[in-house]
């Protein structure tokens, strides 16, 4: 496990589903144009993620999400972090969720070129890592679509 930067507690998530969060976040922001979750349980055994949509997305869109995570995850990505300024990192990661109190100084977490986030969480180092992901259940409300899905080892789907 890595250890923490700039005296930082990082979050003690599950790090393939932490990282999973990661790419489903941009999957989402380039299907739908959406911000990233807005509320995320992230856990070992299955997690949750919430998006602000204004409608639910179809069953071929779940598809089209499932399809998409699983191939930056088949894609070997390296899952590396980078330390910048907070100017750099607004550049290419969305800081609107960055508690007023954090550094100048940032740790980027980037998922191979597809995704780049200021997180503190822990990571894997390859996407490979990672297993299958699949999408257990969701539903909409409010403007909120919730999806809770899983990670499981390849060839067990």
């Amino acid at each position: 496990m890595k250890e923490p930067l700039l005296n930082e507690a990082k979050k003690d998530y599950c790090e393939p589903m932490h990282t999973c969060e990661h790419i489903l976040n941009e999957t989402m922001v380039r299907m739908f144009g959406c911000g990233r979750s807005v509320n995320a349980h992230i856990e070992r055994k299955k997690s949750k993620c919430d998006y602000m949509l204004s409608q639910a997305p179809t069953e071929e869109q779940i598809i089209e999400i499932t399809n998409r995570v699983n191939q930056v995850i088949d894609s070997h990505l390296p899952v590396y972090e980078e330390l910048m300024s907070r100017e750099d990192a607004s550049k290419i990661a969305d800081l609107s969720k960055l508690p007023e109190d954090a550094s100048e100084t940032l740790r980027v977490v980037r998922v191979g070129d597809y995704d780049a986030c200021a997180c503190i969480g822990q990571h894997v180092d390859n996407t490979s890592e990672l297993g299958c992901f699949e999408i257990i259940s969701h539903d909409f409300e409010n403007d909120r679509w919730r999806v809770r899905f899983k990670l499981t080892p390849k060839g067990e789907l």
